[in-house]
């Protein structure tokens, strides 16, 4: 990633739940209650799994998703990269059984084939545009065929949205990408079987709402959509 030799988020790094914490309170939710939301999704795509899979969480920074993938996942081998060093101190520190690594240069420290499931939360969009596709093709490299590839971004659609990735201090490098563009990666590197939902439509007041959201994945209203697809 074009950031490693000053990597955006060591700044960021133990500041990095509260200033997250502050740019979702308007949602009325905690920041685990997104990465909760979105590890659910991939195990409702999954499905029931036959046996224990290897999942990358690449961008994984601070870990913030891996108590949500460890307890969906609890058999699994779970690995996170990133290119912040500071950010994988922290990470861990909180889960020593995990295999984390830096990424350093163009490829990722995974051997071809090693990974069952991959997913990107909200790391596209700092990355630089010209970059993405290779690391999708990165993504794609390190996934065992027929592996998955789960990539969340925010809906750049929704107003709410832009206001909040304006607002939040590490999103000051932030280049979102639409769905079409996330999913143009996914063909463009291979990937099959590929599709996008838009997620995340209503804050915790509405939350009575919520079950109504899987109807509504087709309408260009959420907060945040999911690209996916098979390796």
């Amino acid at each position: 990633m074009d950031k490693q030799q000053d990597p955006h988020f060591d700044r960021y790094a133990d500041s990095y739940d509260a200033l997250h914490r502050d740019s979702v309170r308007f949602s009325g939710e905690e920041p685990g209650y997104f990465a909760a939301y979105k590890v659910d999704h991939i195990a409702e795509r999954l499905g029931n799994l036959t046996v224990a899979p290897r999942i990358l969480d690449f961008g994984c920074g601070v870990g913030g998703s891996i108590a949500y993938l460890r307890s969906r996942f609890p058999q699994a081998r779970l690995h996170g990269l990133d290119v912040s060093g500071e950010s994988l101190a922290l990470a861990t520190r909180a889960h020593p059984d995990v295999d984390f690594g830096q990424i350093d240069g163009g490829k990722l420290p995974l051997a071809d084939g090693s990974i069952d499931v991959a997913m990107a939360a909200c790391v596209y969009h700092h990355i630089a545009p010209s970059e993405r596709a290779h690391w999708t093709a990165e993504l794609r490299r390190v996934l065992r065929p027929g592996g998955r590839l789960f990539v969340f971004e925010h809906n750049p659609l929704n107003p709410l949205t832009q206001k909040v990735v304006r607002d939040c201090p590490f999103d000051d490098d932030a280049i979102l990408l639409p769905r079409r563009e996330s999913l143009g990666l996914l063909r463009d590197a291979g990937f099959t079987d590929v599709g996008a939902r838009y997620i995340v439509f209503f804050p915790q007041a509405l939350s009575a709402l919520r079950p109504l959201e899987r109807r509504l994945s087709w309408l260009p209203a959420g907060a945040q959509y999911v690209a996916d697809g098979r390796a």
